[in-house]
């Protein structure tokens, strides 16, 4: 009988660490780094590749805990968090720490030893701004999504650094899809969460309410990515057939801002979240097929 509670406890504390990564999250990050390792890489080697997925689950495993730690309190007052492993107790704060060390040190491990020292470099930098500035600016004002945003666009840029070793137009144009994507996607959310976020302090939104003026500054942003859709083309990266798919693609997504600003409803807002988690990954895969 002690042994079956004890195997259940242990299963228990699994299943707790796992929550504490974010999974979910966490491999969409991993699929954006891929994405740019894949795209990068002239050819692909199967075992660096997946050094790569375990250094990017383990990295950003990392910084969801440390903002989780940070965010504890905070967590205990929004129904969404609510139920997290370190609001419930069903992991101490030393618990987690320990954890984000681990998993930090086998990610810096990783990067340095099998890649580089730049992607290396640039992931303890992601690591830095999500869980030490982006993270506590989350209460002092909208400048948060700004300086989340930055870590928020660096995986597809890590993977073309782990792949080449250097920096250059490539990756920052990765990068600059990737920051310009989150704007409207990070609102949808705050805009679905938004009586949950303002009880808890926290600010997410590009203006004060749900109002046409905060959805006309998403448009803004989401009209952003229709030109930069076009750059991985006319850097000779990708062909025609990706750059018409990212166009089509970004006008569909902004046709949901229009909605959006003339409806100003949670439904029109979650509609908005759904289009931009199908918009970047369809947009990354068509630029991998049509890689030149």
């Amino acid at each position: 009988m002690d042994k079956i509670l004890s195997l259940a406890g242990f299963q228990l504390k699994v299943k707790a660490y796992i929550e504490l990564i974010k999974l979910k999250l966490t491999l969409a990050v991993v699929f954006s780094g891929v994405f740019g390792y894949c795209l990068a890489a002239d050819v692909l080697v199967w075992w660096k590749l997946a050094m790569l997925i375990v250094a990017s689950i383990s990295i950003t495993g990392a910084s969801n805990i440390i903002n989780q730690i940070i965010e504890k309190e905070s967590d205990k007052l929004m129904k969404r968090t609510a139920g997290r492993p370190l609001p419930t107790g069903r992991l101490t704060v030393g618990e987690a720490a320990g954890f984000a060390f681990l998993l930090f040190s086998i990610a810096s491990f990783l990067f340095v030893e099998v890649f580089n020292v730049r992607a290396a470099a640039l992931a303890v930098l992601s690591l830095l701004l999500y869980g030490f500035v982006y993270t506590p600016l989350k209460t002092k004002g909208q400048v948060a999504v700004w300086i989340g945003a930055l870590p928020g666009a660096f995986p597809p840029m890590i993977g073309w650094v782990a792949a080449t070793n250097h920096f250059g137009w490539a990756p920052g144009i990765l990068f600059a899809i990737q920051f310009f994507w989150q704007f409207p996607h990070f609102w949808a959310i705050g805009w679905l969460a938004f009586d949950e976020y303002k009880k808890a302090g926290i600010q997410m939104m590009p203006g004060d309410g749900k109002t046409t003026e905060t959805a006309f500054r998403i448009m803004i942003y989401t009209l952003f990515l229709i030109p930069i859709g076009w750059l991985p083309y006319m850097l000779g990266m990708t062909g025609i057939n990706s750059a018409l798919v990212a166009m089509v693609g970004g006008i569909l997504f902004l046709a949901q801002t229009f909605h959006l600003m003339r409806t100003c409803t949670d439904k029109a807002a979650l509609q908005m979240m759904f289009g931009s988690l199908l918009y970047l990954p369809i947009v990354q895969i068509v630029y991998l097929f049509d890689k030149v």
